[in-house]
């Protein structure tokens, strides 16, 4: 994810945080203590894991249906009034960091959708062709890019989508495993997510460890860095073992057919989406222009016609149908149920409803375990009984990081929650505020990527769910569901792994006396 760095720098960006954490306000009492709070997300947790593990549904409707089921039955354990629960519900679904992961998803969702449309898959196929890469060596190379493109842009969110959408279906006619090709996707955009400066959560771990967005970004090359060359040598050698589906039985002759090297020509739409983000610039102006060179390019090359990109279906008998059916854009229809809007910016943006509404819902769900006071419990509970000496502190902090994660689907809103308390660890054993920001950050952005019900694997499940729709060969039996790609998240797992192993060894400790941070950077 990503946030804008442009704002006023009379503003203090640690204001707007704190107001979202939900400590401040009526707080919530519940029949069996505080632990009855964390009904709501335990039991969509538990609803989510027999979906789509036991049952392998990876519906999100399902998934909808589950966290409405937990919030309403949360409410009978509530003593008193219902009031001050259901205020909390909306208190939840408001929450800032909610509104900016689904901006980024539609933004993202229609990039995706007009570069595909444009044939940039068929671009990407034509390439590795040529280039000799194979379905061996693609996860591979896909995680390498994806992991360049989300440094550049800032959004790991964004790029899933892109890649799932431009990405997988090249790498599926090269000969790619599936899941080993959605891992290595989840994978990039972890890389990003992590390190990129522009990356929200880069911003939210430096500032609620009070230290500067440059530094920790200095000092967390070294961590990411490390998970980054494991990680590419495991997708090297695992798509050697991991063969892919075989696309029926003339997939030699759709290879050829799905080639074409025009289709690079988004290359340039990606690179300004890149450029213009690195600049400074909001996430959603970058894509912005990512979409306008996009579209001006299809147009002028012939691979698009305004039509594809937005398209009006009016029956005959609407006002001014017939008079105005010259436009590109209109088609009048006869048949009622062709009555509608399409194109490539319509689909691009409508495949993320369902999902935005289910991250918040899931997000109330926490703010109620916030303000029921599980959240705080659990949390002052490993302070006093785990965090005995620098090291189970340090472990400490990973494992709560990690816990929230679990529980707060976007990892944004998790940073913001658990923030506070990892500097409550940290700064009670003087650890320096880039550690516990590199600490802080790590675990929400591989984890973010890695729990099938997180937001970074539902955004790049929901783009996969639209592909059989969109080319003849592939069909549902094709898609990955959230549970199977877990393993295979090889940044997300090594990198929760290198900071167990540099809080065990003391790799990369640096105390308070050590080095002092810069002034907090303003955004």
């Amino acid at each position: 994810m990503s946030t804008d760095n442009s704002d006023s720098p009379d503003a203090d960006p640690s204001e707007s945080f704190v107001q979202d954490t939900g400590e401040e306000g009526p707080r919530i009492d519940f029949y069996g203590g505080r632990g009855m709070s964390a009904f709501p997300i335990v039991f969509f947790i538990l609803w989510a894991i027999a979906q789509t593990a036991f049952w392998r549904i990876s519906d999100e409707g399902g998934l909808v249906v589950g966290i409405l089921v937990g919030l309403i039955g949360g409410m009978f354990f509530v003593r008193g009034d219902w009031k001050t629960y259901a205020n909390t519900i909306f208190e939840g679904m408001t929450q800032p960091v909610a509104v900016t992961a689904i901006v980024a998803w539609i933004w993202a969702g229609m990039f995706a959708q007009l570069l595909q449309d444009g044939g940039f898959v068929d671009g990407l196929v034509w390439f590795a062709n040529t280039a000799g890469i194979g379905g061996a060596l693609f996860p591979a190379a896909t995680f390498v890019l994806a992991a360049v493109f989300t440094t550049g842009i800032g959004t790991g969110y964004g790029a899933s989508i892109a890649f799932v959408t431009l990405f997988f279906p090249a790498g599926l006619l090269l000969g790619a495993n599936p899941i080993l090709l959605f891992g290595a996707i989840l994978s990039g955009a972890i890389f990003g997510d992590n390190l990129a400066p522009v990356s929200d959560t880069t911003i939210v771990s430096a500032v609620t460890q009070d230290s500067d967005i440059g530094g920790v970004v200095a000092s967390r090359f070294k961590y990411v860095i490390v998970a980054a060359i494991v990680a590419f040598a495991g997708y090297l050698v695992a798509g050697q073992f991991m063969g892919g589906l075989g696309i029926g039985g003339n997939a030699q002759e759709l290879l050829v057919a799905e080639s074409e090297p025009i289709g690079l020509v988004h290359l340039l739409s990606m690179g300004v989406v890149i450029g213009t983000a690195v600049a400074g610039r909001h996430i959603v102006e970058a894509i912005s222009w990512g979409i306008v060179v996009a579209a001006a390019s299809s147009l002028a090359l012939g691979l698009l016609s305004l039509g594809d990109i937005v398209s009006f279906n009016a029956p005959a008998d609407a006002p001014l149908s017939q008079p105005l059916e010259f436009l590109p854009i209109l088609t009048v229809v006869e048949n009622p149920d062709d009555v509608g809007v399409g194109g490539s910016l319509i689909q691009g943006a409508a495949g993320f409803f369902e999902l935005a509404i289910l991250v918040l819902l899931i997000i109330a769900a926490a703010q109620i375990m916030i303000r029921g006071g599980a959240f705080e419990a659990i949390l002052d509970w490993s302070i006093e009984n785990l965090a005995t000496n620098v090291r189970n502190a340090e472990l400490t902090m990973v494992g709560s990081a990690a816990l929230i994660n679990a529980v707060i689907t976007i990892n944004t809103a998790a940073e913001v929650a658990i923030g506070p308390y990892i500097s409550k660890i940290g700064e009670r054993f003087n650890l320096n505020g880039y550690r516990r920001a590199n600490i802080l950050d790590a675990q929400t952005a591989a984890l973010g990527y890695i729990f099938p019900w997180s937001g970074g694997v539902l955004a790049g499940y929901s783009a996969m769910q639209e592909l059989p729709g969109e080319f003849e060969w592939f069909d549902t039996g094709m898609l990955v569901t959230p549970i199977d790609v877990v393993p295979f998240v090889f940044q997300g797992w090594l990198l929760v792994a290198v900071f167990i192993i540099a809080a065990l060894t003391g790799f990369g400790r640096e105390y308070i006396i050590d080095r002092e941070s810069e002034e907090v950077a303003r955004l």
